[in-house]
């Protein structure tokens, strides 16, 4: 049973900084199960485990991150590798897992490889030179299994050498997964105009090698497929996955498929870009082109228009991976899949016939 601590709070200046023992005789369990429950370690009820950080957040109590690395314990440092940290995306996802690393007692070490292969791999042998004890890939995985073959060596040695893997998205990597619901939302993005009337549609998409760009798409089809259209037939160019890749692409739609009544933008970076080419072009949104993305970033309803869009759960699926990363491994790689909602704003509505 937990004993629940009263009376001081923070040590005040000047005063002695508080150590495990201190923490373990307040929060009136034993120092071995203070340590076990702010390193995240197994044997201690969720209840405890709580109770003690809690009581060494309230202590000002900060571990000996060193000391414990010297003792042979596994530090307390988590890497996460992203595409780019100014992507609206990935900076939701790093808020949710430097969330759970902070109510462990971990601390969060981010990298980003600008979606390319032999920068990823650099940047897990450098976390490894690093001696995290975690490393968490937040990017899309590769279609081409040859271009993920030197990380996910990189990767499967580090398992075996006692190191926890998590990765978001579709990877070749016999790790723990936190699957985005990527191919239902692409279903559901496209349901939405095609049930507005639309039929003349465009999509301005992101690099073809990564499997979160063929899982979307292959969502979109599957949606002008249910409603009798041919896949084939609609028109889509890709870009760069950013703000700018969205501009490159609008402007070759608008060029070479001028009827195009909605542009569907893989992601929502990519959307305002669309957006902001049309409002240069003098094309009103939604009244001649209704514009879609995905996520649902922070800002997609500031924009003007406020954007339709498909929201994915980014700060639950960092806070998912990292939690799945300080747990012990599994003898068989864990999954969870999100959910998605659709999101229906001001940048969309039905064709003008």
């Amino acid at each position: 049973m937990v004993r629940h601590a009263h009376g001081d709070g923070p040590a005040e200046k000047g005063a002695r900084t508080p150590r495990l023992v201190d923490v373990a005789e307040r929060a009136g369990v034993s120092i071995a199960t203070a340590s076990r429950s702010l390193r995240g370690r197994d044997g201690v009820s969720d209840e405890v485990a709580h109770h003690v950080r809690a009581i060494a957040a309230e202590m000002g109590y900060v571990p000996n991150v060193h000391a414990s690395t010297l003792a042979g314990g596994v530090p307390r440092v988590a890497g996460l590798i992203v595409y780019e940290i100014g992507d609206p995306y990935f900076s939701e996802i790093a808020s949710g897992a430097v969330r759970v690393a902070s109510e462990n007692g971990w601390t969060v070490q981010i990298s980003h490889t600008a979606r390319a292969p032999q920068a990823e791999l650099a940047q897990i042998r450098l976390l490894r030179a690093h001696r995290v004890g975690a490393i968490v890939m937040a990017g899309s995985g590769y279609v081409d299994r040859a271009d993920e073959e030197g990380a996910n060596r990189e990767l499967l040695d580090y398992q075996e050498a006692g190191g926890r893997v998590a990765v978001i998205g579709r990877h070749h990597l016999r790790s723990d997964a936190v699957l985005p619901d990527n191919r239902g939302s692409g279903e559901t993005i496209a349901g939405h105009l095609l049930g507005l009337g639309h039929r003349r549609v465009a999509i301005a998409s992101g690099p073809a090698n990564l499997t979160t760009i063929a899982d979307r798409l292959g969502g979109i089809h599957q949606a002008f497929t249910t409603h009798g259209l041919e896949p084939g037939a609609v028109p889509t160019v890709s870009g760069d996955f950013t703000r700018e890749g969205g501009r490159d692409c609008t402007e070759r739609i608008l060029r070479e498929w001028p009827e195009t009544t909605a542009i569907v933008a893989l992601n929502d970076a990519m959307a305002t870009g669309v957006l902001s080419v049309l409002r240069e072009r003098g094309v009103p949104v939604p009244e001649r082109v209704s514009v879609v993305g995905f996520d649902d970033i922070q800002v997609a309803q500031d924009l003007a228009p406020a954007l339709t869009t498909v929201a994915l759960p980014m700060p639950d699926m960092g806070a998912w991976a990292l939690e799945m990363a300080l747990r012990p491994r599994s003898a068989r790689p864990r999954r969870k899949t999100t959910g998605h909602a659709l999101r229906v704003r001001d940048s969309t509505a039905a064709p003008v016939s």
